[in-house]
């Protein structure tokens, strides 16, 4: 099963808030959510907002109907899971209401494509009551282990990293990763065909069914036509002028059209950062897709899913309580850049840089390093020339991608 599901486990055993997942569509959240329910033997308890008869019984018994589905489990709390409650228009007091009356007596399990974190903004009235859960896509290292249980601690994750060895399979796996996407159904089924059909349904779902859902955006054509326009965007400072001319509409629109996009999951953006340094980019982000089978350009589509795979690390850290870790880029006004930079508590805490084919230490990544002086910095090379194993060059270290993805 997903790698959240031993620490959702041993959430519900030890704390009383709701537990919440949010992550994009069809990433697994409800194949989770029943497996979750099935180990406590509560298969019957799931309901779904887009399910009319659920959705009738959550309108019509909001204090109980779950009751009314099957008899209670004995001698233990009942666990139930609402999957896209937050189409509900009143779902937050909805939830308010059912966990103040309900916290000694059920586990609330709260799953949903939509941004469930954005909604906690502002006099959120659930404060206090629950707490959220990011699912990812596959990454390198939970597909390699059975178990998916693939979270480290962060000091036996770099430990791991100068120390470990490459999994069996993990260079089948990586090709896997980058034709397939981390996504289950187009990954385990092994088949580029699968693939191109899955991501047409994919994109539908989304933009022609959540958008609509979730959002009064009704220009769904030229939606379209700004998610065919971004692969090609992947892996530089994002320009929404150049994008307002392309579909002829105004800044602001293309704007919330990017933020709508970014809530439902469809792609995921990074800032600058400038911290304590001058003549920094501090404005321009670069946006990165969920499902990247669509860039072209080799060094960005690797460059994609080294972002997937340190962006699920930071939240990991976050939800497990290692600290306040965060995903940015460094880039000067000189055009000197690398590509990811991890904070914690928005202290620099790792420079990794993200490189097609390399043989030395680039010196972008050097110079950062010597003024941010963060704890870690890693240069990883998809097909490194000169060498096959991890090795450190003046406190940078230098890691293949097969081996460096492998333990995330």
């Amino acid at each position: 099963m997903r790698y959240l599901a031993p620490e959702i486990t041993r959430f519900f055993a030890e704390e009383t808030p709701m537990a919440f997942i949010a992550g994009p569509r069809q990433v697994g959240k409800t194949t989770l959510a029943k497996h979750l329910l099935s180990e406590v033997r509560m298969e019957a308890f799931y309901f779904n907002w887009d399910i009319e008869s659920h959705r009738k019984a959550i309108i019509k018994n909001p204090e109980d109907f779950w009751k009314r589905t099957a008899a209670l489990p004995p001698r233990r709390k009942c666990r139930i899971s609402l999957d896209e409650i937050h189409k509900y228009p009143r779902w937050k007091r909805f939830l308010k209401g059912l966990y103040d009356a309900t916290r000694k007596d059920i586990e609330i399990l709260i799953t949903g494509s939509g941004r469930l974190d954005l909604y906690q903004r502002g006099g959120d009235s659930l404060l206090g009551r629950y707490h959220l859960y990011h699912l990812h896509p596959f990454t390198l290292g939970e597909m390699l282990r059975e178990d998916r249980n693939t979270i480290l601690p962060p000091e036996k994750f770099w430990q791991n990293l100068k120390d470990g060895q490459v999994p069996a399979g993990a260079g089948e796996g990586l090709r896997d990763l980058e034709t397939l996407t981390g996504f289950p159904e187009p990954l385990f089924s092994g088949n580029e065909s699968r693939l191109r059909r899955w991501r047409r349904s994919h994109q539908t779902l989304v933009i022609r069914e959540d958008l609509r859902d979730l959002t009064r955006i009704r220009e769904i054509g030229l939606i379209e036509t700004l998610a065919m326009l971004l692969p090609e965007r992947v892996g530089s400072p994002l320009s929404i002028n150049a994008l307002r001319e392309d579909l002829g509409v105004n800044f602001m629109t293309v704007q919330g059209w990017m933020e709508a996009l970014e809530r439902l999951y469809f792609i995921f953006k990074i800032r600058p950062y400038a911290g304590r340094l001058a003549r920094t980019l501090r404005r321009e982000e670069k946006v990165y897709l969920f499902d990247f089978s669509t860039i072209e350009d080799p060094g960005a589509r690797f460059e994609n899913l080294v972002a997937l795979h340190l962006y699920k690390l930071c939240d990991a850290w976050t939800d497990w309580g290692f600290g306040d870790f965060a995903l940015y880029y460094v880039r000067d006004r000189e055009k000197r850049e690398v590509d990811f930079l991890i904070t914690d508590r928005q202290k620099p805490y790792a420079l990794v840089e993200a490189k097609l084919t390399a043989r030395n230490v680039d010196p972008n990544l050097r110079y950062f390093v010597d003024r941010l002086k963060p704890r870690y910095a890693v240069q990883c090379v998809r097909k490194p020339e000169g060498f096959n194993n991890v090795y450190t060059s003046k406190d940078i270290i230098l890691t293949p991608a097969v081996h460096f993805l492998s333990i995330i």
